[in-house]
């Protein structure tokens, strides 16, 4: 029975090394098999962020955390489907009570996927509700998905409705939908990441109830600080995938060099090298500093949401800015890695290079590029607005 934090932890270590050994049949599915679907279901992954109230753990925020860096350090792709499949509650929790009542009345191990952030959709207003239609890419595990997201352009006979800034962006809904609702396009052929199934998820004319709409921005309709907010949440569960991809990486490095390899040319095996002892000993200084940045910014995040801070203004801007860093420095760690590895880095059957391109897939990310530094060098010298929680 699950039932804390170390319960997940202690299940998801224990189905780690299957994650690690299965990566490769992962990455020719382009999905997560079914049945480790199934495994990390009973693992309590999925229930994390689930209030108590409706069966689930309601971890502590930094908590689930350690999960999402678990699952990654195994695995790119599986860390990042957790990642995606654990925030279901947390978004959910911007719906009416009576809709988050409904969906949830079958358990908590519910998983959404979907496009949270970018409006690829329209929503045409009708009554009691609206008329949908949009292709929306990077829909992550939409193949075992049990419900769909999109966000929408609000639109009334064709034209957009104006949202709340004076010639501002339009007014945007996200909805929501079971996943049989939804037709999924093969497009996930790519280079990183390819094992998360990250296809778009296609609508036409497809009529939503109001009720199952909600803005990102919008009131949390459950109590306590897990629900406080979403939008500093999200850039630091990417930061704990980046750190748990670059941990999985050194980690791979070693046993790399355990192995007594030796390279062409080279004098001394890989670990007795000095060369690459210092550069081991280097990535493994940048692991120490991004596990400490996120440490500090979930833990002080936390203590403002059980405070009711979490809506201070600079909060959002310190979410982005650890997510841009430790990714950043992740991204080098595990080119680093890479690097080291020299050409046997290079086949298919070495998880180094697996890692150096779900990596620099992760990074894609629009939360997470470094284009963000410019919005949050404008607001420290007083130059812009608030950072705001943007999509992909």
């Amino acid at each position: 029975m699950v039932t804390n934090a170390k319960d997940v932890l202690d299940n998801l270590r224990a189905l780690a090394p299957e994650i690690r050994d299965r990566a490769a049949e992962t990455e020719a599915a382009r999905r997560i098999p079914p049945d480790l679907i199934g495994k990390l279901r009973d693992a309590g992954v999925f229930r994390m962020y689930t209030p108590k109230s409706h069966g689930g753990l309601e971890l502590d925020f930094s908590d689930g955390l350690e999960v999402i860096a678990a699952t990654a350090r195994a695995d790119g792709s599986a860390g990042w489907t957790v990642m995606i499949g654990s925030a279901t509650a947390l978004l959910f929790s911007r719906l009416p009570r009576q809709t988050f009542e409904l969906i949830y009345q079958g358990g908590p191990d519910l998983i959404q996927a979907g496009l949270a952030g970018a409006p690829r959709g329209r929503a045409e207003v009708v009554e009691s509700g609206f008329r949908v239609s949009g292709t929306w890419p990077f829909s992550s595990g939409c193949q075992h998905a049990d419900w769909i997201i999109g966000a929408c352009v609000v639109t009334r006979e064709g034209q957009p409705v104006p949202g709340p800034i004076e010639c501002g962006p339009p007014q945007t809904r996200i909805v929501v939908l079971p996943a049989d609702a939804w037709t999924v396009e093969d497009t996930w052929s790519v280079s990183g990441l390819k094992g998360t199934g990250s296809h778009s998820t296609v609508l036409e004319d497809a009529f939503v109830p109001d009720a199952q709409t909600f803005e990102l921005g919008g009131p949390s309709c459950l109590e306590g600080p897990l629900y406080a907010g979403i939008g500093p949440w999200i850039p630091l569960m990417h930061a704990a995938f980046a750190v748990g991809l670059a941990e999985g990486a050194v980690d791979d490095l070693a046993a790399m060099a355990g192995t007594g390899r030796q390279q062409l040319f080279a004098r001394t095996s890989m670990q007795e090298s000095p060369v690459f002892q210092y550069e081991v000993g280097r990535l493994d200084a940048d692991l120490a500093a991004i596990r400490a940045l996120l440490k500090t910014r979930a833990e002080g995040h936390w203590a403002r949401a059980r405070t009711a801070r979490l809506g201070e203004p600079e909060v959002m801007g310190e979410s982005l800015q650890a997510g841009v860093w430790i990714t950043a420095t992740a991204v080098a760690i595990a080119s680093g890695c890479y690097t080291l590895g020299g050409g046997g880095a290079l086949y298919d059957a070495s998880p180094l290079q697996r890692r150096m391109r779900d990596m620099h897939a992760a990074a894609q990310h629009a939360l997470v590029q470094q284009q963000n530094y410019q919005g949050l060098g404008a607001a420290r010298l007083g130059r812009g607005g608030e950072a705001s929680l943007r999509g992909r």
